[in-house]
């Protein structure tokens, strides 16, 4: 008697038999078991994973369970804040807090906008600052000089007000200031400048190619360098030119092309290069964070708060969509700031107080991030205590001698002395690689390593380079000390021997 497992495996389902088959004429075969597992999946969820993409069941709840989150916490912050504001007397139980009437559909945007630069009333005020926190703004770093500074103007700006105002595009305030001062370092731009630099060489460019119609503009959008060079060499016939420069100098040839291109005319493969370089800048700096980055630039550049910037696109078009348009949470202070200090030179009652109440407690307070220490295993020898840090210097030696006795060269492990060779070399080194781990050990490179490199004492190394930077700092001012005692000593000589001193300088 033979026992065979049979499995059907389906998408959302396994089944299973466990059977008995016959092997002799005598035996009859039977089934032991059978049975099945079920897995319900959507049909989205089916056809993602039919495709071959990662699902996670449990990625929906996950996302609902956030919205609900959000939710909770906005009617708590205006649930505080409609508290703060009865206690101050800027409303009461009959105060009407929402738009009320025929015509008055943006009436507290409008609000919004006026109190920027304009008086309004304190319960006008009030109804301002609960439109204000219905939406806080997309709180990110990514462009901000520190966490600290969240108030502070984002990094590119100044860069932009700089080609706005010298009427350049970033391709010319690269070449001409950063590789024409002998800089290396590239800022990053707002999508909407490289956008600008694109229309401005095509329609510079169109003048000498009439290739470069508006149908071949359009099927650019979005391309990488690949796609852009495939589709702009169709209509030229281009083959494509081998280049002789490279790294920085090819970078740096790059802007120059993009800098030629708003000059005069330009080969095609030379207009193929520019195009392709500005247009992958464009699809590099695009997306979400992209967008929101463009309308902060806005704001800054046209001095709009948030609710001004609003109500001039409502103005320009009734019809237009208010949702989706996100902003960084520092527009949103810095709009909260500039409302606050209009309207306390009319209204005594808005103290520092009560500002850094509403604002920094009640609007704007986001918790800390929960601490992950509890995350921590215990170690597997000492059961009673938690494992320690990577920077720890027990850790990082102990990561140095583990990888040490995992080291073969030409399949031979390392003896005990050349362990010790490295290990020492590697308390105040970052890593060894191959070629410095055979320079160390005299052995030839022939042999093969098992290990591209060796990590070593990371926390070593960094203390190790900042005891050489201060060593050199007062090795420095020693130096200019005893320089400074020179100057002093030769001065006193040129007072007591002036004649030879004049000889001499002379000579």
């Amino acid at each position: 008697m033979k026992k065979i497992l049979g499995l059907d495996l389906g998408v959302s389902s396994i089944g299973w038999a466990l059977v008995n088959e016959a092997e002799k004429p005598e035996e009859s075969s039977s089934i032991i078991k059978l049975g099945v597992r079920v897995n319900p999946l959507t049909t989205d969820e089916q056809t993602k994973f039919k495709e071959g993409k990662s699902i996670t069941t449990n990625a929906n709840r996950t996302r609902n369970r956030g919205m609900r989150r959000n939710l909770q916490r906005y009617k708590l912050r205006r649930e505080n804040l409609i508290e703060v504001l009865k206690e101050q007397g800027f409303i009461d139980d009959d105060t009407i807090l929402a738009e009320n009437g025929n015509f008055t559909t943006f009436e507290t945007l409008r609000l919004r906008a006026k109190a920027a630069d304009e008086q309004i009333s304190l319960e006008e005020l009030a109804r301002v600052l609960l439109n204000i926190n219905k939406k806080r703004g997309y709180k990110s770093n990514r462009k901000c000089k520190s966490a600290e500074e969240e108030g502070q103007v984002v990094d590119s700006i100044d860069v932009a007000r700089e080609l706005y105002e010298n009427n350049l595009t970033p391709g010319q305030y690269v070449y001409l200031n950063i590789f024409g001062l002998g800089k290396k370092s590239v800022p990053s731009f707002y999508r909407s400048d490289l956008e600008t630099e694109f229309e401005r060489i095509w329609q510079k460019q169109s003048g000498y190619y009439p290739e470069l119609t508006p149908e071949l503009k359009e099927s650019l959008t979005g391309k990488n360098k690949s796609q852009t060079w495939a589709i702009i060499a169709k209509p030229f016939g281009l083959v494509g030119k081998k280049r002789d420069v490279k790294g920085i100098g090819l970078k740096e040839d790059n802007y120059r092309l993009r800098n030629d291109a708003l000059i005069g005319r330009l080969d095609p493969e030379d207009l193929a290069i520019a195009l392709q370089e500005v247009n992958d800048d464009i699809r590099n700096a695009g997306g979400y964070l992209g967008s929101i980055s463009d309308r902060s630039k806005c704001l800054v550049f046209n001095n709009m708060t948030v609710g001004q910037y609003m109500m001039s696109e409502l103005e320009k078009n009734p019809n237009y969509s208010l949702k989706n348009q996100v902003f960084y949470r520092s527009d949103y202070m810095d709009e909260f700031d500039r409302i606050w200090r209009v309207q306390s030179a009319y209204h005594p009652e808005l103290t520092d107080e009560l500002k850094h109440t509403i604002r920094d407690i009640v609007i704007f307070y986001q918790r800390p991030l929960r601490s992950q220490k509890g995350l921590v295993s215990f170690c597997e020898f000492e059961t009673q205590r938690k494992v320690c840090p990577k920077s720890t210097p027990i850790y990082q030696e102990f990561r140095t001698w583990q990888e040490l006795n995992n080291l073969t060269i030409g399949g031979l492990p390392l003896s005990l002395d050349e362990k010790k060779v490295l290990a020492k070399e590697l308390q105040v080194r970052e890593s060894l690689s191959g070629s410095e781990i055979y320079s160390l050990l005299n052995k030839p490179k022939n042999q093969r390593l098992n290990f591209k490199q060796i990590d070593g004492n990371r926390t070593q190394s960094a203390l190790y380079k900042s005891y050489l930077n201060l060593k050199d700092s007062s090795r420095n001012q020693a130096e200019m000390g005893n320089m400074t005692s020179k100057r002093c000593l030769m001065t006193k000589r040129k007072k007591s021997y002036p004649t030879f001193f004049r000889h001499w300088e002379q000579k």
